[in-house]
């Protein structure tokens, strides 16, 4: 199976087996609105897919993967592991404006760009400031890779059956049908106020948006398609009064996190309309014990 290329705050590769345990075992079309890393994406491997994330810069980044894969290869190997190159690095990368008016090469110079910052940066950090520039400082690594061919190609072939969207989480309203999957793995509702951390686009999701999320969630569901939803416990409390949706409450280790006092285990909570006696991952009480 394909593995993610970038590491990505809140990524769910230790949680794999709980998120997808709650999958129906059949579906036709896979959605993920909020794909940052592309974990479960890439651990499943769908015959039909649309993904999506809200950050420009990330979507450009896999529409590369997708159409140009040796060519960013390529352009992988021109950069330098030292600190002056690294800032000069962040400088160009910033002020590139991210988007369809980029020529090809232009694209493939900030997808490079955006890997390499990714694998050198400190704790493999992404966030923007409020004018949407990357502001990560110069980590401390041995020998980090950025490079990365053997998974660019593997994730390459990946999504050649994917659409890759870079608008609202809402997108998929249109796109899902009954028997399609959708997991939601939005920003996360803070905790504290002092563990809200929304940085990873400028424009941050906020409790309003989190409130639109349940809706379309709640819309999905009641039209037949799958919804699994990942988040912190605060959020159970939208989902709590639909019968259609159970909650179950799980541990993973954050690794990234700007503040290292925050980095350990936390609680999450996985949020599933798909009924437990059709899940790929059945409970001894599905079968009466």
């Amino acid at each position: 199976m394909a593995e993610p290329i970038l590491k990505w705050a809140g990524g769910k590769r230790q949680l794999l087996a709980d998120i997808t345990g709650l999958f129906p075992r059949t579906y036709e079309t896979y959605h993920e609105p909020f794909v940052g890393g592309g974990a479960v994406f890439f651990h499943l491997e769908p015959d039909a897919a649309t993904i999506n994330d809200l950050n420009t810069r990330l979507t450009t980044f896999y529409e590369v993967v997708r159409d140009h894969p040796e060519e960013l290869i390529d352009e992988n190997q021109t950069h330098e592991h030292a600190e002056t190159y690294y800032y000069d690095a962040r400088s160009e990368f910033n002020g590139i404006r991210s988007g369809e008016d980029l020529t090809p090469t232009d694209r493939i110079r900030e997808a490079s760009l955006l890997l390499y910052l990714n694998r050198t940066c400190f704790n493999g950090l992404y966030r923007e400031n409020s004018d949407g520039e990357f502001n990560v400082s110069f980590g401390r690594y041995t020998d980090p890779d950025w490079v990365r061919g053997r998974e660019i190609r593997a994730v390459s072939r990946v999504l050649q059956d994917a659409t890759i969207y870079n608008t609202d989480f809402g997108y998929v309203r249109e796109e899902a049908t009954a028997g399609d999957l959708v997991y939601f793995d939005p920003p996360y509702e803070p905790v504290s106020k002092t563990a809200d951390f929304n940085s990873y686009h400028a424009d941050g999701f906020d409790r309003d948006d989190q409130r639109r999320l349940r809706d379309v969630a709640v819309e999905l569901a009641e039209q037949d398609v799958a919804v699994i939803v990942s988040n912190s416990p605060p959020v159970t409390e939208l989902y709590e009064d639909h019968d259609a949706f159970d909650v179950t409450y799980v541990e993973a280790t954050r690794a990234i996190n700007s503040d290292a006092t925050n980095r350990g285990e936390v609680a999450e909570v996985l949020i599933t309309s798909v009924p437990s006696n059709e899940r790929r991952r059945r409970t001894l009480s599905d079968f009466g014990a």
